[in-house]
């Protein structure tokens, strides 16, 4: 059993500097006011979100950063900032655009390589100021010190960690989320809720943070529906963003635990994105916990409106309904996953030591296995 109490050490990253509101990515330029030389990392679907960034100088903007991004697509990104050798990059879009975003301006100017900074404090130094500035609410990637990349050589993810990577501004305007689609919106909304949810549960937890889980997994539960519902719903795009940054202020001293390991191969090999990943096993990850965490778990289904108990079969049936009424359709058959691949898919999750270790009930491979095929 882990001590959860303020004597216990932790150390909380936050950017120096957070612009939250409608219209605050527009001051991002009065904020790098002098800057000459931008790099703005992007998708082909936020690059046109630029011009609301307020930049001077010279802007270049690089898109070419898949969903599930590979150490390929930062290679590319790291010649375009050689290129241009920016004084500023800008992460514009999601966790993946904003992770490739930390590891350019670590990388871009350095003698390190990926392969040199791959795990916890190993990054010598930064070569840029960095913004981030959130288009979906799901990672809380813009707050947090960690990137995460696929190798294209494993199919492995790849995880640096440095406050190096620490953004100088983070950006949470909800004008910029408000074309996100509704199963976007759903399946982001839900990594944002996991990301609260297990570390809420994490043998690490801390007082603390346990405090920024419970707002962010409240603000899911009140707000979430509504923006799957209205897009354009305001209040409910804020506060989605809002819960997102705190999951990621979660990931920082505790991290996530089973749950992100269970959903990575669905990423990588499966090619699915990382939010539906994730909300497809939450409810029976966290049904698997239930009996570990009991008075926790009762504590996030009422603040996502549903009866509490700790039941498992009660508890994946009810959270998998839940998401169900979000527009997901929960089943990894009918996201084109076969299932042949689900045993060797378990043994490569069970073995992503820096997750599992953190559950609060030890999960073998025939467990991570059976998760697999309840969510089939």
């Amino acid at each position: 059993m882990s001590r959860s109490d303020l004597t216990r050490p932790i150390t909380l990253h936050l950017p120096p500097r957070l612009e939250i509101g409608a219209g605050a990515a527009a001051r991002v330029g009065d904020w790098a006011e002098g800057v000459t030389r931008t790099l703005v990392i992007a998708q082909p679907v936020t690059a046109a979100m630029a011009e609301r960034l307020g930049l001077s100088g010279q802007v270049e903007i690089f898109t070419d950063v898949a969903p599930e991004p590979k150490d390929t697509d930062l290679d590319a990104a790291i010649e375009a900032a050689r290129r241009l050798r920016p004084e500023l990059i800008v992460g514009l879009g999601g966790g993946s655009v904003m992770d490739v975003a930390k590891l350019v301006a670590v990388l871009w100017n350095a003698d390190q390589g990926l392969a040199d900074v791959v795990g916890p404090n190993r990054v010598a130094g930064r070569h840029a100021r960095l913004a981030q500035v959130a288009t979906t609410a799901g990672t809380g990637s813009e707050g947090g010190i960690r990137a995460l990349v696929t190798s294209s050589e494993t199919g492995m993810k790849l995880a640096v960690e440095s406050p190096q990577m620490l953004a100088d501004l983070a950006v949470l305007d909800p004008d910029l989320t408000m074309t996100v689609p509704p199963t976007v919106t759903a399946a982001t909304g839900v990594d944002a809720l996991a990301h609260c949810v297990e570390a809420f549960t994490n043998i690490r937890a801390h007082p603390l943070i346990d405090s920024f889980a419970r707002m962010g997994i409240e603000l899911a539960g009140r707000h979430l529906a509504r923006a799957v519902a209205d897009g354009a719903d305001a209040e409910a795009r804020a506060n989605m963003l809002l819960a997102s940054f705190y999951g990621g202020i979660c990931l920082g001293p505790v991290n996530t635990a089973a749950g992100h390991a269970l959903a990575y191969p669905l990423g990588t090999h499966a090619g699915l994105p990382h939010g539906l990943s994730v909300a497809l096993l939450f409810p029976h990850v966290l049904a698997f916990n239930a009996e570990a965490r009991p008075e926790k778990t009762a504590e996030i289904l009422h603040a996502i409106g549903l009866a509490p108990t700790v039941d498992p079969n009660r508890v994946a049936g009810a959270v998998a309904e839940w998401c169900s009424g979000l527009g997901l359709t929960m089943s990894l058959a009918a996201q084109g996953v076969g299932e042949a691949d689900l045993a060797p898919w378990a043994e490569e999750a069970h073995s992503i030591r820096r997750l599992m270790d953190n559950n609060p009930r030890d999960m073998d491979v025939a467990e991570v296995a059976a998760i697999y095929r309840a969510a089939y």
